[in-house]
């Protein structure tokens, strides 16, 4: 039986690490909540297949693989179309904008003023005076800006105007369209499109090709 359990969680150990490396994953933190989800249910099915030793490993084989198959063409799916990205991560969240704690947007994503302090005392801030916008990331942490680091606002993603972010620049659809009128630019051909220190940058389909 022992080297049953031997054999079967040196199998699983390196076929976990080969669909890892297809699913070209790096690090726990960087995790979507697909990746999340896939990455429980392979660790439960590696556990049951390793306690459970009259049960071939094969049986445990087969669900891994499918769900790999199954996170690649979800993420495939992400990069091809933005609003089916954002159904399933969300998007990022500004809890701080220039200066101010949008506390409206705190509830929305169920964020604390203690979860908020918390994670600025581990960047090392102790002042809210002192950052001058900080992101609620997908994954959950905190990306902090201070005033000597402004903050890129993402205003196109892939063709699609980001609302939320030109609301809290409070600009509107106009700004956005002559901006691209005055570059001579469709908002079709746009890859990403940010705004920083004033200005606009914009970043073509056709440049990253």
């Amino acid at each position: 039986m022992y080297y049953i359990i031997a054999l079967k969680t040196f199998i699983l150990y390196f076929y976990i690490i080969i669909c890892y490396r297809i699913m070209g994953k790096k690090e726990v933190g960087q995790l979507s909540i697909i990746d999340l989800i896939v990455s429980i249910l392979i660790a439960e099915l590696a556990a049951m297949s390793i306690e459970e030793t009259d049960r071939s490993i094969f049986i445990s084989l087969l669900p891994i693989a499918v769900l790999v198959i199954i996170q690649i063409m979800l993420s495939y799916i992400s990069l091809k179309s933005n609003s089916f990205k954002k159904f399933i991560d969300g998007n990022p969240q500004v809890i701080i904008n220039k200066g101010k704690v949008n506390f409206k947007q705190m509830q929305k994503t169920r964020y604390s003023l203690d979860d908020l302090i918390s994670q600025l005392r581990e960047k090392g801030i102790k002042n809210l005076n002192d950052v001058n916008y900080a992101v609620l990331e997908n994954n959950g942490k905190l990306s902090i800006f201070t005033d000597n680091n402004i903050y890129p606002m993402p205003i196109i993603v892939d063709g699609v105007i980001d609302i939320d972010t030109i609301r809290n620049m409070n600009k509107d659809l106009k700004w956005v369209y002559r901006i691209l009128n005055k570059n001579n630019i469709r908002l079709e051909d746009v890859f990403y499109a940010f705004y920083t220190k004033e200005k606009t940058f914009i970043i073509k389909k056709n440049e990253i090709n």
